[in-house]
């Protein structure tokens, strides 16, 4: 590697090893990471005897293989607990806060409700004790955390600035990242929680087969996330999906009705809303008038969005999908009456984890060598 020294590409290499056990679905042997990384051999065989030594690789018993007459190959696996990421998602009314592994599997939670959410400085307050508080549950310890990411509302730009947040200003301007690193000193990544969701939804979710995703929240809150080629497209200063602030999209023109109250942050509001949809399931009259005006409203959005940003698929969460029995094929037939594109409509299979799952994803994505490492001296 041209204009780098010994010690450099090092850290590169180790990085590139230790990304390749992170992805890896089990153990690796030695060949085979030479063949994902395209390192030497012996280049791994010495990577991997200094992870095993500083605790982030455990090297397995040797298993002989059928048909191998020779020694059996030496096998490593990654101690994806040996470092943490933290996740916080925040609402109007409350705080969600996970600890995940390496390999993004949540090993500890923590939630609380609000204490002021018009007052920013209080919120992150929250926030960052709710981290420490999910890091207790999880058995681990600050030195072990390693990133974090935040999931809010609004737009926010590529930086984690908060750019424009409906209903409220108190939030314009505050730089999410930095103020979560001045409470917990880590590095801080920060999105929308609907582009979060979607990133969820590619990676763990039920959009693993597409590449052009919408993951939308529509009701009491109203949101889109949107994947193009795999990627979060943001547009500018982060607007892309805040689709809340288009006076033409009527998005708030049921915001309060109760069948609407399934996106709700409130739990007492989304308990009337299941009530609701229990109500249609039994065939209330007027429980179904309400769901089918409700899916009217979904499918005008929708409708919209298919004929623009054109994905293939569009995905339901936020809360849409404890109704999904109800909901899904009302949309689908009101999208056909449309003549929409044939957009494939899915619901989430992540919950109200959605965002919190993305940020995890985020976090791992923005990290490289700095989250696997630094495991050599820096020169």
């Amino acid at each position: 590697m041209p204009g780098m020294n010994q010690s450099a590409v090092r850290r590169v290499n180790t990085s590139v090893a230790l990304r390749a056990l992170a992805v890896s679905a089990g153990p690796m042997t030695l060949a085979a990471l030479a063949e994902r990384t395209h390192l030497s051999r012996r280049t791994i065989e010495l990577i991997m005897d200094s992870l095993v030594e500083a605790g982030w690789v455990t090297e397995l018993d040797r298993v002989p293989t059928s048909g191998n007459a020779g020694r059996p190959a030496r096998r490593y696996e990654l101690r994806a607990e040996h470092a943490l990421l933290a996740a916080v998602c925040i609402t109007t009314s409350d705080v969600s806060a996970v600890i995940a592994d390496v390999r993004g599997r949540i090993v500890g939670r923590a939630h609380r409700l609000l204490r002021v959410y018009q007052d920013p400085q209080v919120t992150l307050d929250d926030a960052a004790a709710l981290v420490l508080e999910a890091l207790d549950d999880a058995g681990g310890s600050t030195d072990r955390l390693r990133a974090g990411a935040i999931a809010s509302g609004g737009a926010i730009d590529d930086h984690g600035v908060v750019r424009r947040l409906v209903h409220t200003t108190h939030w314009e301007g505050v730089h999410l990242p930095g103020e979560l690193k001045r409470r917990i000193r880590v590095p801080w990544f920060a999105d929308n929680d609907s582009n979060l969701g979607a990133l969820a939804e590619r990676w763990r979710g039920v959009a693993g087969d597409h590449d052009d995703v919408v993951w939308a929240i529509l009701g009491n809150r109203t949101g889109l996330g949107i994947l193009i080629r795999g990627a979060v497209h943001r547009g500018l200063d982060g607007s892309a999906g805040e689709i809340v602030e288009a006076r033409s999209i009527p998005t708030g023109s049921i915001e309060n009705r109760p069948v609407a109250w399934l996106t709700s942050p409130q739990p007492a509001e989304r308990r009337v809303a299941l009530s609701r949809f229990a109500a249609a399931r039994a065939g209330d009259t007027t429980a179904l008038s309400e769901v089918g005006e409700f899916v009217d409203n979904i499918a005008s959005i929708l409708t919209t969005l298919s004929w623009t940003i054109a994905p293939s698929l569009i995905v339901l969460g936020g809360g849409l999908e404890d109704a999904a029995d109800v909901l899904l094929p009302r949309v689908r037939a009101a999208l056909r009456d449309a003549r929409t594109p044939a957009v494939e409509l899915r619901a989430t299979c992540l919950g109200r984890d959605a965002a919190l799952i993305g940020a995890v994803k985020l976090a791992l994505d923005r990290m490289d060598t700095e989250l696997f490492g630094p495991l050599t001296p820096r020169a």
